[in-house]
Formats: C-alpha cells, sequence, structure tokens
C-alpha cells in the first residue's frame, strides 16, 4: 500500500506536466492551471497522510521501488525514505506549491503559452519531491539537476526578451558549476563507503569504519558544500539568483524563496550524520560553511539597500536569509537552520506574491521609485505585506523573530564575531524590508496617470494564498519555541549530532532577544525616518555617486566575473575556432583531398575489362598459395 501512495505523491504532478503538454491548450482557458494546482494538491494531501502517520508512530517509512546500479561491491537501490525531514520539507513543497499554483492561474491568465508554464511548475515540483524524498545520493542527484532545468525553462519562459534568456542561461551555468563539486563530493563518498544510501553510510560512520578516512570524508563533504553553494546561492555562486527574477514572479516564489534555493540546506542536514562527525577536518569545513554563510549574509544585505527593483529587493534577502541558515549549519544547528527555512518559506513567498500582487496592478512596473500610495487601492496586499515584512525583521510574535533569534543566540554561543556579522544583517533586513514597504504602499503614488486610473486589489486567486501565507507568517514561529520546541523533538530521530544544546530563557538569551528587536526596531526606525518624515525616494540611476554607486552595482561582482572568467573564456573559444580549428581543417582538408586524388586514379582500374579482372584474380591466388606453402614448409 505505501507503494502506491508514494508513487502517487511523485507521479501526481508529473502526470500533470504531461497533460499539460500534450492537452493544455485544449483544456479552456483556465484548464491547465486547475489540473496543474490539483496535481500539486494530490500530492500535499499524500504528504499530510504520512506527516500525521509519522507525527504519531515516529516510525519512518523507506520503500525499494527497485535495485539500480551493482558493480563490484558497489550497490545502489532506487528507494524512496519519507521520514520527520523528508515529509517536513515536503509540506511547504507541495503545500505552498499548491497555493503558488493557485495564484498563477490568476497572474498568468493573459499569456498564450500559460498551458506549458504550469507544464514547467508541475515538472519542477515532481523533481523537487525527488531530490527530497530519495534514500540515497544519486537519486538525490537527478532532482538536483531536474529543478536546475526547469529553473531555467521558467527564468527564460518569456524568451522573447534575450535579457531573460540571458538570466536563464546564467542560472543554469552557475548551477552547473556548484553541481561538479557535488559529482565530486559524491563519487568520493561512493569509494569510500561503496554505497550512497543515507542508511547504510550512516551506519558505517556510526560503526567507526571509516575512521582512518576522516580526511577524505572531510574533502566530500566540501564538495558537496560547493554544490549547495550553487543551489543555494552562497558566496560565490551567488549571482544567478538576483537576475533569476526575470522569471514571472509565482516563479520567484516557488522556485527562488521556498523550495529549490533551500536544496543546499536539505543536502546538508539529510547528511547531518557526516557533517557533523567530531574532528579537526570536519570543524575546519563547518568553519568555512559558517563563515561563508555570515559573509553571505552581510554582502547580501548591504547590495539590498540601495535597490530599487521591488523583486531584486527581494531576491538579494533571499541570499542573506540563505547565509543565515547556512551560518546556522556550520555551527551544527541543523534543527535551528531547518526552522528558519519553514519560517522563510511562509513570509518570503508572501512577500514574493505580494510584490506580483503590486506589479499585476501597476501593469508591469517593478521600479519603487514609480509606486507609493499602494495601500489606498490594495489594502489586503498590504497587511499581508506588513505582516511578513514584520516576520522577516524579526519582531514578534511574527514567525522570523523565533527562528532568526536561535540563529543568533547559536551564534553568539559559538562565535561572537559571526554573532556581530547576523546580528548587522538583520538590521539591514528590518531596514531594506520597510524601506520597500514605504516607498511602494506610502506617500503619494509617483506614477502615471494611466497606471493610477487602473489601480486596484488583486482578484481573489491572488490574495486568498497571501492571506494563508501571512497567517501562516505570523503563527509558524510557534512550533519551536525555547525551551519547548515541537520541531526539535520531531526531528530528533533524524539529526544524529547535536552541535548545541537546546536553548532556554535565561537572563542571556533575554538580553539577546532585546538586542535583536531593539537592531529591528532601529532598522525600521531609519527607514521611517528617511522614507516617510523626510519623503525621499531614491536618486535616478545616473545621478548616483560613491558607495551609494558601488552597492547600486552589486560591488561590480558581475563585472569582475565577465573579466576574469567569461572574458577569457570567450577569447580562448574565438581562438580555437579561428586559429586551432583553421589549421585542423585544412589538416583534415589535406587528407581528404589526398583520398580523393587516389580514388580518382583508382577508379580507373574499375574499366569493366574481364580479362584483366580474372589476371588480377589469378595473380591474388598464387600469391595466397605460395604463401601457405612456404609457411608450411618452414
Amino acid at each position: 500500500m505505501d507503494t502506491a501512495y508514494i508513487l502517487l505523491l511523485l507521479l501526481a504532478p508529473f502526470a500533470g506536466f504531461l497533460f499539460n503538454v500534450f492537452f493544455g491548450k485544449k483544456a479552456g482557458h483556465n484548464g491547465a492551471g486547475y489540473i496543474a494546482t490539483f496535481a500539486v494538491f494530490v500530492s500535499f494531501l499524500v504528504t499530510l497522510f504520512y506527516f500525521i502517520r509519522i507525527n504519531q508512530t515516529g516510525q519512518a517509512v523507506s520503500v525499494k521501488l527497485f535495485d539500480w546500479i551493482q558493480i563490484s561491491t558497489f550497490k545502489l537501490s532506487f528507494g524512496v525514505l519519507l521520514d520527520q525531514l523528508s515529509l517536513l520539507w515536503l509540506m511547504f513543497v507541495t503545500g505552498i506549491g499548491s497555493l503558488i499554483h493557485l495564484y498563477s492561474i490568476s497572474y498568468m491568465h493573459d499569456d498564450e503559452n500559460r498551458h506549458k508554464f504550469f507544464a514547467y511548475l508541475n515538472l519542477f515540483v515532481f523533481f523537487m519531491i525527488t531530490l527530497v524524498v530519495g534514500s540515497n545520493l544519486l537519486v538525490m542527484f537527478i532532482g538536483w539537476e531536474g529543478v536546475g532545468l526547469c529553473s531555467y525553462l521558467l527564468i527564460g519562459f518569456w524568451y522573447k526578451n534575450q535579457d531573460y534568456n540571458d538570466a536563464a542561461k546564467k542560472a543554469f551555468i552557475m548551477n552547473r558549476i556548484g553541481d561538479l563539486g557535488f559529482l565530486i563530493g559524491m563519487f568520493l563518498l561512493g569509494h569510500l563507503f561503496t554505497t550512497l544510501d543515507y542508511a547504510d553510510m550512516k551506519i558505517t560512520i556510526e560503526g567507526g569504519t571509516n575512521a582512518a578516512n576522516t580526511g577524505w570524508i572531510a574533502a566530500a563533504a566540501l564538495a558537496l558544500f560547493i554544490g549547495a553553494c550553487g543551489k543555494s546561492a552562497q558566496i560565490p555562486l551567488y549571482t544567478w539568483l538576483p537576475d533569476a527574477m526575470a522569471g514571472p514572479t509565482p516563479v520567484s516564489a516557488l522556485i527562488h524563496a521556498a523550495t529549490m534555493v533551500t536544496s543546499g540546506i536539505f543536502m546538508i542536514t539529510r547528511l547531518n550524520f557526516l557533517f557533523g562527525l567530531d574532528n579537526v577536518d570536519m570543524h575546519t569545513v563547518n568553519l568555512v560553511i559558517a563563515v561563508v554563510g555570515a559573509v553571505t549574509a552581510l554582502v547580501a544585505a548591504t547590495i539590498g539597500l540601495v535597490q530599487n527593483d521591488i523583486k531584486k529587493v527581494l531576491a538579494y534577502s533571499t541570499v542573506s536569509q540563505l547565509g543565515l541558515m547556512f551560518l546556522a549549519l556550520g555551527l551544527g544547528a541543523y534543527e535551528v537552520a531547518v526552522f528558519h527555512v519553514i519560517t522563510h518559506a511562509f513570509f518570503k513567498a508572501c512577500l514574493f506574491l505580494g510584490s506580483g500582487s503590486v506589479i499585476h496592478a501597476m501593469h508591469g512596473e517593478q521600479d519603487m521609485r514609480n509606486m507609493g500610495g499602494l495601500k489606498k487601492w490594495m489594502s489586503v496586499t498590504y497587511i499581508t505585506f506588513l505582516i511578513s515584512s514584520l516576520a522577516i525583521s524579526g519582531i514578534p510574535p511574527f514567525s522570523g523573530f523565533f527562528s532568526k533569534d536561535e540563529i543568533l543566540m547559536t551564534a553568539f554561543h559559538s562565535n561572537t564575531v559571526l554573532w556581530a556579522i547576523a546580528s548587522l544583517a538583520s538590521i539591514m533586513t528590518a531596514f531594506y524590508m520597510f524601506r520597500l514597504l514605504y516607498l511602494t504602499f506610502f506617500k503619494e503614488f509617483r506614477g502615471t496617470d494611466e497606471q493610477k486610473h487602473h489601480l486596484h486589489e488583486s482578484p481573489a486567486l491572488i490574495t486568498f494564498p497571501l492571506i494563508v501565507l501571512a497567517i501562516l507568517a505570523t503563527v509558524g514561529g510557534f512550533i519551536s519555541l525555547p525551551g519547548n520546541s515541537w520541531l526539535n523533538n520531531y526531528l530528533a530521530p533524524v539529526i544524529a549530532h547535536k552541535g548545541h544544546g537546546e536553548h532556554h530563557l535565561d537572563n542571556t538569551a533575554y538580553m539577546l532577544m532585546a538586542i535583536a528587536v531593539v537592531g529591528g526596531l532601529i532598522g525600521i526606525g531609519i527607514a521611517y525616518a528617511k522614507y516617510i518624515k523626510k519623503s525621499e525616494v531614491p536618486p535616478a540611476d545616473a545621478e548616483m555617486t560613491g558607495f551609494h554607486k558601488l552597492l547600486y552595482n552589486k560591488y561590480y561582482v558581475d563585472e569582475i566575473y565577465e573579466s576574469l572568467f567569461v572574458k577569457p573564456i570567450n577569447a580562448l573559444s574565438t581562438f580555437f575556432r579561428d586559429t586551432l580549428e583553421t589549421a585542423l581543417s585544412g589538416l583534415v582538408y589535406g587528407f581528404g583531398k589526398v583520398t580523393n586524388a587516389i580514388s580518382d586514379k583508382g577508379r580507373l582500374v574499375q574499366n569493366g575489362s574481364i580479362g584483366r579482372y580474372l589476371f588480377a584474380f589469378t595473380l591474388g591466388v598464387v600469391a595466397i598459395i605460395t604463401y601457405l606453402f612456404y609457411n608450411k614448409i618452414a
């Protein structure tokens, strides 16, 4: 019975993909959207069934669908593992995924290729489910590559715009760089353990069989982290994610806020028995993870301070929040990282969908300098956006306060420098989120008269997901309260190594909470002073100078990459094309000319003279007989 349910969980979105590919255009105006939404909702119902069951029994479900690979001592099956971690991930992948599909029915209402859009969304959910439920790294890698492919298809969905195509290619190529690290790590682990199955590797590690290979295990872990940097947009492989905002807004909400970009966090948490090993080599790797996460959080936050594209602000916010999650992972606080993944999925999906509601009302306008005063016309979008902004800013009692506070407390007890960096990034988060809120929804409208004339609240299919996500962003933090964490208890069977003790409410905890809240309020206060009291509006691009210009141009990292990597590779390819390829072509054509010359002369032998053919045949027979005769004598 489990096999049937699991196949339904996996294949329902794939069936939706196939339907929309072949019949979506004929399914009526919104038929493709409703079919796609239903397919994902079916997967959500199956997930909910197993979530309730495992929450009651505590027993994970493991099903081997078929034997897959056997080479010498290396064995691997295509298996599915539904445990506490995978089901928790599936809850928001399929749950939020269903809401975003529903939202997309209205958002993509006028697009001529909406059936194709929903097909891609369904395919993405199928691969994301595969990534999460696989019982070994190779099944995860199938999903890992699949979501990368779907990301490429969805970012470049409006392919008539070449800039969007370039953004899609950039995302695809940068993810391939990270995926090379994933492959190297997977090959190393396969060699060390003769399997890639999580359960078998965990048993081997706990048995101490590979104790002598700690250096190679650490190398594999570092390589896997490089893969996570690509998929989860960490320094230096983060620049693809802001450009990915070229895709339709539901894509940004589903892929680049709630699901795909959390794949790296999922992978490291799934392999916590490996990353949590207590030896010098792994301590070094974990320090690298924590430092990269903290630096990414700070750098992305500084860039987000001055961006004017409403989706770009949210994109850099996503990069920054992912950095905080990696900081928690590097410090061994796997449950805390998962906690922030969940709350982030709620408020960031709401923020992205809210920005889509604004863009929908503004007829495609994304520059906040041309907005303002929208709360008069869009009260539901405004209220849900305000709630999610308070959540991401760490203001109690909203969800982000609890999860971000856990990260900051963990950092404080482990490394005060990293705590200071993360705290500064959090203050900046509060500033740029309320900068976005004030510029978009407050003061007077700064757009055109035509835009103002058409301003209105979005349809119910858009506002309903916003309301649900805003409610979750409000109450989601209560799943893990200090000293009484349902989430920590729920994940206990999966988290093999406790890198930190559960936080309790002592004087230090209260002090850190107060610092975090005051820091968030300071960020909000500065934004209020600049954009409400002083009514400032960001300057035009040409008027930016100094550090403001440096931040607005994202530290010129893209330009640096262009000079260091893209131009040299293009120059090398041009050299091969214009020099080596020409020379080699001449050589190849030379052989061809020689062959043609020989054949031109040789064909004269074939002139139809039977006597000449018999003479050649006789000579051949005589030569063979002579050869055999002399060999026999010898």
